[in-house]
């Protein structure tokens, strides 16, 4: 028992050195292209390195949230190609250990980290990808989104030739297909930015090209409010881009996720894709077990030949971009509707570890 234990510390300590170095080494590839990338898009703008390597930093742990099959699986292959290489896997199986034993501890190192990489590395890593977000949109246009939407409401600024625009409304619902909002206040500016007027109302819809007002009230400075049962007020606003204004999936960390998915949904959006995230998050682990065990199929067999282990790396690398693509395009199919949730979610997981355990159980007990 004693020597067991020894052994899986071994192990388990061999695992995460080999982990470390792989993820350093995606950790610099990954910044050195996000480097080249964000430095050919920002073109003739004059933005520094500095700025540069600000964004890269901020995009990297996202960045490393996509790799991470790839590094745990990578970091699998090397420690079992060493103890291949140096004999020290004849050893362990000459003692009477089976392979189910020594995986054991490698199994358990994944786990926690696993576990401890949606708990804690993704909310930083969204945190930190909301001011690469930001970052990006003011390279791209200058000015940051004009159009918010949270549980304060929705916030809207639009210029037009006649000035600019300030909505705010204290509730937002979409039934069926149209907009309701209620409580809504909207500050219109004139081309010098001075205050023109003030418009209150209590209801709004959406029309082509115009918000429709009821129970109007409209403030002019030093004059008495003045009050009207409908008014149109011109606007860019339509549905689809109230859509698009929810924060994106990944920049929602784990913890906030539900409390998100339940808003929007109450607010009668749909939350669809924010969900399905949610579950990948959760299958995330059970992932990166199922990439060790692929890891592990391609590298447990000993041999001193160079050329059989060209086509085992080979393979390896071949089986994780399968994983790769199967994930990719359950997770597209998903947000399409066309799968479930839970099937897009669930099933490169599920399936990644039911072929590698078929294939362990036929390499090594079969």
């Amino acid at each position: 028992m004693r020597i067991y234990r020894t052994l899986t510390t071994y192990i388990a300590r061999t695992y995460l050195t080999a982990l470390v170095g792989a993820t350093l080494v995606v950790g610099a590839l990954l910044m050195l292209f996000d480097v080249i990338e964000i430095t050919r898009r920002s073109g003739s703008k004059a933005i520094g390195i500095d700025v540069v390597l600000e964004m890269a930093l901020y995009h990297l742990p996202m960045s490393l949230q996509s790799a991470l099959p790839f590094v745990f699986m990578g970091g699998a292959v090397m420690v079992f190609w060493k103890l291949a290489r140096s004999s020290e896997l004849v050893v362990i199986r000459a003692a009477g250990l089976s392979v189910w034993q020594f995986l054991a501890p490698v199994i358990a190192v994944v786990v926690v980290l696993g576990i401890a990489n949606v708990a804690l590395l993704n909310p930083l890593a969204a945190h930190l990808y909301t001011k690469y977000e930001r970052m990006d949109a003011g390279m791209d246009s200058g000015v940051a989104n004009p159009l918010a939407l949270s549980d304060g409401g929705l916030w809207l600024r639009e210029n037009n030739p006649e000035g600019q625009v300030v909505m705010h409304a204290q509730g937002v619902r979409q039934v069926d297909n149209a907009l309701r909002m209620t409580g809504v206040t909207i500050f219109r500016y004139g081309p010098d930015r001075r205050f023109e007027s003030r418009i209150d109302a209590e209801t709004a819809g959406l029309r082509e090209g115009a918000l429709v007002l009821t129970s109007v009230v409209t403030t002019y400075p030093g004059r008495v409010g003045e009050r009207a049962e409908t008014l149109e007020v011109p606007s860019n606003l339509t549905l689809p881009k109230i859509q698009d204004s929810f924060s994106p999936p990944e920049t929602v960390s784990f913890w906030e996720l539900p409390a998100f998915i339940t808003f929007f949904e109450a607010a009668g959006f749909s939350a669809h894709a924010h969900r399905l995230h949610w579950h990948s998050l959760i299958a995330s682990p059970l992932l990166l077990i199922a990439m060790v065990l692929m890891g592990a199929v391609f590298s447990l067999k000993p041999s001193q030949r160079s050329v059989n282990w060209l086509f085992r790396i080979v393979g390896a690398v071949a089986a994780g971009f399968g994983v790769f693509f199967f994930s990719k395009i359950t997770y597209t199919l998903g947000l399409s509707q066309t799968l479930p949730v839970n099937l897009a979610a669930w099933s490169p997981a599920l399936v990644t570890t039911m072929v590698a355990l078929a294939a362990l159980f036929h390499l090594e007990d079969g």
